[in-house]
């Protein structure tokens, strides 16, 4: 039976950050209840942990190295066709409220109605991004960590206006009259600035909260990858140990609604001493996925691996519309096929060319076991089950060779990484050109991060 769509997408929330996931000192009471009468992914990840082409991967259910969306230069233009335009253009009212990141208004993303979107600065996006190969500090590092503090936000001040606009828009389907629609409702918080609202601040006391892992600086992990981006995004330069110190239910529409809760990445909050996403610890590239509605049995935890692109499939599917041939090649799955029947050993796949990163970095998940392939670098390996902190690199080792042979091999199913390397750095390389060169890239004003718009 097809269902109408409530999609909910938050910024850089990284999936153990909340009750429902474990966390035994984080308040998400409205996170975890959607949690207690539906499903959680225990195992899901963004595909590129960043923001702009995490998003292009949500809404074209491919990997950024088959669409081309690599880095927040490359914003999504509409281009390539979307579970949004199907839906849209088979009749489904196809509505989006909030951050969309996409390059401008101008173009056709395949939303019906666009209210309180938030696109790329300029239409361009974060081009001093594209300037990988330097691993020059970016000027925002400092920027970010002076803003740390309880106060009001422009993205808190958003994100109300977001959640008014949706609750409104709900409310007026009340009646359940109209024909099927999907409300993709896009929040930007928790996204830094790291500007706590002082009701939210006051909840907590800082003896209760820990030291980010790994924190002190001889228990980081060394590798060429992790430390061109340590070096790049030096946020922890600014930082020291003393400064870290619903509507459906009311609209009568939750029996038939399929609601979906995920983010766009993680954040590496401190651990390692990395702060943002851009890295393939689960900090970073895992993300809470939960799901509740019609056919979803309550409080039910699922252990298969899953990513952002599966939700192309399971949002038309729960619409009630078929994959066309070309949607039958993506690479995701409707999720709710694994709801009886879970595939612990499935394979997920992300992947990174974007700021901070010297060379393409790709990651595989698949059973218990973690790669993570650096092309021109040393891989790293990890058993998740022993070591969910992944504090132990396990590749190169013998009695790892064999398994870690087996994920290369699979890794290199799905891609060509030095293939897909050399297009990501030729097409950062037009885009420079375009730009005016690397020069003219300098000179611009460095962006931290999206500037909401005002009310």
């Amino acid at each position: 039976m097809a269902s109408n769509v409530l999609f909910i997408l938050s910024d850089e929330h990284a999936r153990d950050i909340a009750g429902c996931y474990g966390n035994q000192i984080v308040q998400t009471p409205n996170i975890d209840a959607l949690a207690g009468r539906g499903v959680r992914f225990d195992n899901a990840y963004c595909n590129s942990p960043i923001c702009v082409p995490s998003r292009a991967s949500l809404a074209t259910g491919n990997y950024p190295h088959r669409t081309g969306y690599w880095d927040n230069a490359h914003p999504f233009d509409g281009g390539v066709p979307t579970w949004h335009h199907h839906l849209r253009d088979a009749g489904h009212n196809v509505v989006s409220i909030g951050k969309l990141h996409y390059r401008d208004a101008g173009d056709d993303a395949g939303c019906s109605q666009s209210l309180h979107p938030i696109y790329v600065p300029d239409g361009q996006g974060d081009v001093i991004g594209l300037l990988r190969k330097d691993g020059q500090p970016r000027k925002a590092a400092s920027a970010m960590a002076e803003k740390a503090a309880r106060g009001m936000s422009d993205y808190a001040a958003f994100d109300d206006r977001v959640a008014g606009a949706a609750t409104d828009w709900l409310r007026a389907r009340s009646g359940g009259a109209g024909k099927p629609w999907v409300l993709y409702v896009s929040f930007v918080i928790p996204h830094f600035p790291l500007i706590a609202p002082p009701d939210f601040f006051a909840l907590y006391d800082d003896a209760d909260i820990p030291l980010p892992d790994q924190y002190g600086h001889d228990e980081r992990p060394r590798h060429p990858g992790i430390d061109a981006y340590r070096q790049s995004f030096n946020y922890d330069d600014y930082f020291d140990e003393d400064s870290l110190r619903t509507a459906l239910q009311a609209a009568g529409l939750e029996e038939d609604t399929l609601v979906i809760y995920a983010s766009d990445h993680g954040e590496s909050l401190g651990n390692r001493g990395l702060w943002g996403k851009s890295v393939f610890y689960d900090d970073a590239c895992a993300i809470p996925m939960i799901m509740a509605g019609p056919g979803i049995k309550a409080g039910t935890k699922n252990s298969t691996p899953c990513s952002l692109v599966d939700l192309y499939p399971t949002i038309l599917g729960a619409a009630g519309r078929r994959l066309n041939a070309r949607e039958h090649k993506l690479p995701g799955s409707d999720l709710r096929a694994f709801l009886d029947r879970p595939a612990p050993q499935r394979a997920v796949f992300s992947e990174y060319h974007a700021a901070g990163s010297t060379s393409g970095g790709f990651m595989l998940r698949k059973g218990d076991w973690k790669l993570i392939y650096y092309v021109g670098h040393p891989p790293q390996l990890f058993h998740l089950p022993s070591d969910p902190r992944e504090k132990h690199d396990l590749a190169g080792q013998e009695s790892t060779a064999e398994i870690q042979a087996m994920l290369e091999t699979e890794l290199r199913q799905i891609v060509d990484p030095e293939a897909a390397d050399a297009k990501a750095f030729a097409d950062q390389a037009r885009r420079i050109a375009a730009l005016g060169g690397e020069d003219t890239i300098r000179a611009r004003s460095e962006i931290g991060f999206t500037p909401a718009p005002k009310g």
